[in-house]
């Protein structure tokens, strides 16, 4: 967000968005309660059963394109319209698990991570695979992240503790995009500008880095011990949450049976507990959103999967009562949610392959 725009709005302007008119026209006037029940299933992706899908991704300001990665070792483009939905194609050549992918800013290409310590970039409108590009340190990669800003670079966490800025036109590591953590790293988010990064570890740690948009260069700011040895699987971030809530916010997923809201107190990404949630996460890598359209509505509401298999809906500016919705209908732990961009579909993926996607209820 820049700042000084921000800054010369007039009194009374709740907005930072060039595109707020239009994005409040989406959100309505309805009440949460409203906006969040959910008329039932849309449709269920069964391709991957058996093995568990640990990600689920609308691409970015899309309605209708989702893809789910597996640890079958493929990825799945799906097209949810024209109905019925159907599986695009399936992105094969990894020889282990998929652990995480991510869509581009203009969704011409995704990033995927394995188990097979590689990465693989492809291209998302024939689906062939454009470099494979072997981990820096040979180890297990975990997750993945684009830089907002330049996603020439990508960033990647590994099972050897480190985080590595990637470029993925060479395939290079970049020189100085490199950290280690105190554990397996099982999470990562950029602020929206892409200055701060945040990763997290099986420790139960969150790092902060600033990030130097000319070199790529990382530099470890803050170390925030979530929970001693409890997994951090899921870091969300968000510039601000609501009317009510101007502070950029973080989400945290830990195995602590609890989702985390965290405030973001300056430029170094030092965090402090805002909220936290009860869910039931131990031992899986469960993983929340912020919800894309909640900065125009009164509330403001988070999505949780839950080993309770279901999904949950918390309301994180109501003092009491912070429960919304909760969707049933997985018979497995519900490992992540995603959203399409005018929030009118819900994607929810389990430990047991199962992809569901919601449809909101129309008024």
């Amino acid at each position: 967000m820049n700042r000084a725009v921000y800054e010369d709005r007039p009194p009374g302007s709740v907005v930072p968005t060039s595109a707020a008119e239009a994005s409040r026209a989406m959100a309505g006037d309805t009440s949460l309660s409203e906006n969040y029940a959910f008329a039932g299933m849309y449709h269920v992706f069964d391709q991957h059963v058996d093995e568990a899908v640990p990600r689920v991704r609308f691409a970015n300001d899309d309605r209708h394109r989702l893809a789910c990665c597996s640890l079958d070792g493929s990825i799945s483009l799906c097209q949810l319209v024209p109905a019925p939905p159907t599986v695009l194609r399936v992105l094969r050549g990894h020889t282990r698990g998929v652990s995480d992918f991510a869509w581009s800013l203009s969704n011409d290409i995704l990033v995927s991570t394995s188990l097979d310590a590689t990465m693989r970039i492809w291209a998302s409108e024939d689906g062939r695979c454009i470099r494979e590009i072997p981990d820096p340190d040979s180890a297990e990669l975990l997750c993945c992240t684009f830089q907002p800003v330049n996603n020439n670079l990508t960033v990647v966490g590994n099972a050897k503790h480190n985080v590595h800025v990637m470029n993925i036109s060479t395939g290079k590591k970049v020189k100085g995009g490199s950290s280690k953590l105190t554990g397996r790293v099982l999470a990562l988010s950029f602020d929206a500008p892409g200055r701060l990064l945040w990763a997290g570890d099986d420790r139960g740690s969150v790092f902060s880095f600033l990030f130097d948009m000319a070199t790529g260069k990382l530099t470890k700011a803050k170390r925030l011990v979530v929970h001693e040895g409890s997994p951090v699987t899921s870091i969300s971030a968000r510039s601000w949450v609501s009317r009510e809530a101007r502070d950029p916010s973080l989400l945290i997923n830990a195995c602590l049976n609890k989702l985390l809201l965290y405030r973001v107190v300056d430029n170094e990404g030092t965090l402090q507990l805002k909220r936290s949630f009860p869910i039931e996460q131990s031992s899986h890598p469960v993983r929340s959103i912020f919800c894309p359209l909640m900065s125009f509505r009164q509330g403001a509401c988070v999505v949780t999967g839950s080993e309770d298999m279901c999904v949950h809906f918390f309301d994180v500016e109501r003092a009491a009562k912070a429960a919304v919705n909760k969707l049933q209908g997985h018979s497995a732990p519900v490992l992540d949610v995603s959203f399409n961009c005018d929030e009118s579909l819900l994607a929810s993926s389990d430990a047991s392959g199962m992809v569901i996607v919601w449809r909101r209820e129309q008024k």
